[in-house]
């Protein structure tokens, strides 16, 4: 009696097709859960606070806080940018990357497009900053 076995190179080859096929859905619709609402008010928090935090520090040249020293000029920011990307990188987690906006200039990573971010808006004495954060 014959009996009929596929080969193990029929087997990968589906395998890999079906590997394929679940790479491209989720490049075309996305990763799972990209509109999750704890994760939303996790980020929230995570901008809130770094922003908190931030505003409450001194600054290291002049002015009333570390935000406002570094809206005050484009050479504020220019000097400060390095120092402030270091901060905020301490402050959150690992796996959150952050952009943050002022009047002079940004700091931190280029913001992808469809990601659920965060958002924090603080006005200073010297204009707004805007802070994103973003799971990797």
């Amino acid at each position: 009696m014959r009996r009929g076995q596929a080969t193990v190179t029929a087997i990968e080859a589906g395998i890999g097709v079906l590997l394929l096929l679940a790479l491209s859905v989720t490049f075309v619709l996305g990763p799972p859960g990209g509109d999750d609402p704890a994760a939303q008010a996790q980020l929230d928090a995570y901008a809130e606070d770094t922003t908190t935090i931030l505003a409450s520090e001194q600054p290291r040249h002049g002015d009333r806080t570390r935000l406002s020293e570094v809206t005050a000029s484009a050479s504020a920011f220019e000097r400060e940018a390095d120092a402030l990307e270091r901060r905020i990188e301490a402050i959150l987690p690992e796996n959150v990357l952050f952009r943050l906006d002022t009047e002079y200039g940004s700091a931190g990573h280029p913001l992808p497009a469809n990601v659920q971010t965060g958002t924090a808006t603080l006005p200073t004495t010297n204009g707004p900053i805007t802070l994103q954060v973003w799971y990797v």
